[in-house]
Order: structure tokens, then sequence, then C-alpha cells
């Protein structure tokens, strides 16, 4: 994956002074090489087929198209750990939402207010570090199937209070918990969920869900039950016990 150890990035955002403040930045890291930028998503799609990065730094708003766009048409072709850095999303923003939906393993904000230069770089080291970890499911999208009227009306639960499904993910992983939790019966047994996603970003996320389900999908909160029918996301960054 690396060379020498060190994980390759691509950094691919359409202001050169973003693009010169990652390349100085982040190749003082030891294990952290910026093999490229690029400055829109066209010259990117040539330079990772050129250059095999290992994570790619994408920026959302750029010229001829926009970040998101490209991750889903990246991630149906040629997926890879993806680290979007931009204005436009900050954290719980329905943009952060729709991009860690297409396949982006973190989303961060760039630097603003109190948030320094400094902070940032180290967090995406970090980022960078784990997303050069990371493996990737993808399952296509699926509407919500239609009910059937036996289905329609809300049946007793056929399980007892011992059944339990429990569930991990990482990246590509809202995608698939969509089309799973789709596919759950009111009368299935309760659901523990663990997604690895940023802190406040997973109470959007389980009310999007929600929306579309015929469960109920919620954040999980301390000493909740876990009930048939019911499926409980831990809150970003925590387990559950």
């Amino acid at each position: 994956m690396e060379k020498e150890g060190k994980t390759r990035v691509l950094v691919v955002d359409d202001s050169a002074v973003v693009r010169q403040i990652l390349r100085d930045q982040l190749s003082k890291e030891k294990d952290i090489e910026v093999v490229g930028t690029a400055p829109d998503p066209y010259i990117a799609r040539d330079k990772i087929m050129k250059l095999n990065p290992d994570v790619l730094i994408l920026d959302v708003e750029m010229p001829r198209m926009d970040g998101i766009t490209f991750l889903k048409k990246l991630m149906r072709y040629r997926p890879m750990p993806v680290i979007i850095f931009s204005s436009l999303t900050p954290q719980g923003s329905e943009l952060a939402l729709e991009a860690l939906k297409a396949g982006a393993i973190e989303v961060m904000a760039k630097p603003g207010g109190s948030y320094t230069v400094g902070e940032a770089i180290v967090q995406l080291a970090q980022k960078i570090r784990a997303a050069a970890r990371a493996r990737f499911l993808h399952m296509p999208s699926r509407d919500l199937p239609p009910l059937s009227e036996e289905e329609s009306q809300q049946a007793p639960p056929r399980y007892g209070g011992d059944e339990v499904i429990a569930m991990g993910a990482s990246t590509g992983g809202p995608e698939a918990l969509k089309v799973v939790l789709q596919g759950m019966p009111p009368s299935s047994p309760g659901i523990v969920i663990v997604q690895h996603m940023p802190p406040g970003f997973t109470a959007a996320f389980a009310k999007r869900l929600n929306d579309t389900c015929r469960i109920e999908v919620r954040e999980a909160k301390d000493k909740d039950p876990v009930i048939p029918g019911t499926a409980l996301i831990a809150p970003g960054g925590l387990h559950m016990v």
C-alpha cells in the first residue's frame, strides 16, 4: 500500500493556497507522502490512475464537477478511502451526511474561527492514517419495497426479549445499513449498531433512516432498552455494551 512505509495522499481542491498548505504541512509527517494535487475532479481522475494514491483528500465546491458527484463516481468505478475536507461540511450538516452516504470515510470542516490550521493538520493526519487501513463494503441503493397487506399491519413481535441483532460498519456502512434496515419487518428483534462516524453525525443519520424504514431507528442513549422493532445506533465515536 505504502512506499517506504508512507501513506500516499492525493489532494483535490480548487484553491491553490489550500493545496500548497496541505502539501507542505502533511509532508512534515514521517509516515505521509503527498504524491500530488489537483484543482478539480477531471485532473484528479487522471492523477488517481497515474499515481495510485492510498487516500484522497477531497473538497466539495469545485469547478466543472462538485466533490460529491465525483465521490459517487469514484466509489462506483475505483473505490478508495476518501476524506472530505471542505468549508461546506460542518458537523452534522446535510451535505456531510450525503458525503458519508456516498462513501467518504471521514468528513472534516476546513479551519475557521478558533479551529486553527495546526489543529486541522493534526486531525487530518490522524484520519489519513485510519483511512489507509480501511476496507470497503459497497452495496447498491434500493428503494423501500412496497408493503404487503400482511406486513402493513403491526404484527406483534415474534421474538422474546433475549434475541438481539448486532451490526458494526465502517466505510460504505451508511448505504449498507440503509439496505439492511429497510428490509427489516416491524417484528424483527432489537438491533444495536455501531457505525464508524464522527461525533455529531449519528443523530441526523438515524433520523434519515427512521424516515425510510418500517422499524424505529434512533440514536442510542445511556440505559436505552433493546426492544423488538427498534434499531439503536451508537453515538459517533462511542461503542455499545
